[in-house]
């Protein structure tokens, strides 16, 4: 069954060749079908062999050999697939959700011109995120981390015809290649280290390296996880690949590009549970992050825009857990926040869709009526995410935040502060949106209609597993065993067992509901009872508001410290190489061409002129040697 595996990744490569070679010359339903089903065909696959590894659990880890790819005297590295609770889980969130994406888009975008192109680097997307997760060795990992970075540049510029929208590419693809360098320079010391990057021989050998090379693999690693999953200070270009049409996001955000930072980490925890000076590093720079996004997202007005900073947030609080050493919880949080994440930017998507291409929540409202199957999609996605029980959100961050309390108190309370604003930006977001009066324009609430069954069916799906997917990670306290962190627990090579007792336990976790609810509470008098509405454009506002509605102004202090000053050295550079290295290298050149038209001008061809310069020459010389 196992030996199946090689067929996750050719059905997306194999949709992406069928729709990039002849995706003009056949239909758009046909283009579409051929993604979808091709997503469809490598999720049966991953649920086939999920269901082996449950029912043979004895197995373990099996590597499947697919051929051989560098083999030299100091280097060598098989192509090879590596099937274990880990990559198989993942297999299932990439396919699953994305198979969703895909048939929402066929809905979203039918009319769009660019169709089969949208669909081919659908396909591309899914299969270097694939790739990326069965992986045996880092530079496959690697192979697939730079493929989906390539994929995200495709699709965020993908209305290529507007400038602000392939800025927003460029700003992507640049800012990832920060991180991929840390990521690449892990890689090498990683090498150098242990003489090789296949998973088995490295972690088994781990121990040998010293505890600053090890520090440093941990360090240089997380630089590319920043990158990739967006955490401080390389965090801007994801709220900008809003650029991209809305299922991009969704699968950006939910399902592919962004969980690869968390995937990546959790792959080497042994690296990190070998280093506390490098866990210590993550999980401030993730409760960071977290608290810096959450704050961002109280006074965005832009409805993605919102959720773009709340995936920042919650990559925060994901890698709060890696960094306190809660590496499955943290993969359970990345699984129910792709199910509610997921859910939230599609039904964004059908807002959209539905108000003729408008974002902006103030000119939102009244929505109800007109989208039910939108709203009661979104409402059950706006209260998983903001941690209320019993649905998905609430148990997945309550383990989280409880391993930061036994770490630390001062980071268990940043975490639930971030949680308290997440509750209050989503139900912001989803009150001024669905409740009071419609504020666009007549023509507008004219065409308000529910969206195509393509796009409304993924809501529905994605809803209910916002609801049940707690159910995957009980408390132990609650049920017997918590079910994602047993599965996982072979993957785990140095286990933090909690020292909480039942009644702390039961303590945080009323903490967090009371709090949600509280928050919850105080939106809905702000939004709801007093009817306060965001301020328009240009209007004036307290400097706090202003600061935050303008993101501390991060982008502009990176547009002047950073760009400016490439841009000033690189008008350096570009005045020496014109005229000082320029100036020397044509004046040599011209000195010997000068040279060589005088030269020249001896070549008169007379045979008496050679003969009397012979001569002379020979007495010059008689006369110097005699001379001496």
């Amino acid at each position: 069954m196992v030996k199946l595996v090689a067929l996750i990744p050719l059905f997306p490569l194999l949709g992406f060749l069928i729709n990039g070679f002849f995706g003009k010359k056949i239909s758009k339903g046909l283009s579409g079908t051929i993604a979808s089903l091709a997503i469809l065909a490598s999720f049966i696959v991953s649920l086939l062999i999920f269901f082996n590894l449950l029912e043979h659990p004895e197995t373990g880890s099996q590597t499947v050999a697919i051929f051989s790819w560098i083999n030299s005297d100091t280097l060598k590295i098989p192509f090879e697939f590596l099937v274990d609770p880990l990559s198989s889980w993942f297999l299932l969130i990439i396919t699953g959700i994305g198979f969703l994406i895909h048939i929402y888009s066929i809905g979203y975008m039918h009319d769009d011109e660019g169709f089969s192109r949208f669909f081919t680097y659908l396909n591309l997307f899914v299969f270097f995120m694939l790739l990326l997760v069965l992986g045996n060795n880092y530079l496959i990992m690697f192979v697939g981390w730079e493929g989906v970075g390539l994929c995200s540049y495709l699709l965020i510029g993908f209305w290529f015809k507007n400038t602000a929208y392939n800025n927003a590419a460029k700003k992507a693809f640049i800012m990832n290649r920060i991180g991929d360098l840390g990521f690449l320079l892990g890689i090498i010391l990683i090498f150098v280290t242990f003489g090789s990057i296949t998973y088995g021989d490295v972690f088994s050998s781990a121990s040998n390296g010293s505890q600053g090379t090890i520090t440093a693999i941990a360090l240089l690693l997380f630089v590319g996880a920043m990158g990739k999953s967006a955490q401080l200070p390389l965090y801007t270009w994801l709220p900008d690949a809003m650029a991209g049409p809305t299922p991009v996001s969704a699968l950006i955000h939910a399902a592919t590009m962004v969980t690869a930072g968390i995937y990546m980490i959790v792959r080497s925890n042994v690296f990190y549970a070998m280093s506390d000076v490098a866990s210590e590093v993550v999980a401030v720079v993730g409760v960071t992050t977290a608290l810096f996004a959450a704050t961002i997202g109280l006074f965005q007005n832009d409805i993605k825009k919102v959720l773009a900073y709340s995936t920042v947030s919650q990559l925060g609080l994901m890698f709060l857990g890696l960094g306190v050493g809660a590496y499955s919880s943290s993969v359970f949080h990345v699984t129910t926040h792709a199910f509610f994440k997921a859910l939230l930017f599609l039904g964004a998507g059908s807002v959209i869709h539905a108000m003729g291409g408008e974002q902006d929540m103030r000119k939102m409202g009244g929505l109800k009526k007109a989208l039910p199957i939108t709203f009661l999609t979104m409402a059950i996605g706006t209260i998983a995410i903001s941690g209320i029980p019993p649905f998905s959100g609430f148990f997945s961050k309550d383990e989280i935040l409880a391993h930061a309390y036994e770490h630390s108190p001062v980071l268990w309370f940043f975490g639930m502060v971030t949680s308290m604003l997440t509750a209050f930006y989503m139900f912001r977001l989803f009150f001024l949106t669905f409740y009071g009066k419609f504020r666009g324009t007549h023509e507008q609430e004219h065409h308000l209609h529910e969206s195509p069954k393509t796009m409304t069916i993924p809501l529905i799906v994605l809803a209910v597993c916002a609801v049940l997917a707690g159910l995957l990670g009980l408390p132990e306290f609650w049920h017997q065993t918590n079910w994602i962190g047993e599965y996982l627990d072979p993957i785990i090579k140095i286990k933090n067992p909690s020292i909480l007792t039942h009644e702390v336990e039961w303590m945080l976790m009323g903490i967090a509901s009371i709090s949600a609810v509280a928050i919850i509470y105080i939106a809905y008098i702000i939004y709801m009872q007093r009817n306060i509405r965001p301020l328009p454009e240009g209007a004036k506002m307290p400097w706090f508001q202003k600061v935050v509605y303008n993101k501390y102004f991060v982008d502009e202090f990176y547009d002047v410290v950073v760009r400016k000053t490439m841009d000033w050295k690189a008008n350096l550079f570009n005045y020496i190489d014109k005229h000082v290295l320029d100036v020397f290298v044509n004046g040599v050149g011209d000195a010997v061409s000068g040279v060589g038209s005088l030269v020249r001008k001896l070549q008169t061809g007379h045979i008496g002129f050679y003969i009397f310069s012979m001569v002379a020459g020979i007495v010059l010389i008689l006369f110097f040697t005699f001379m001496k």
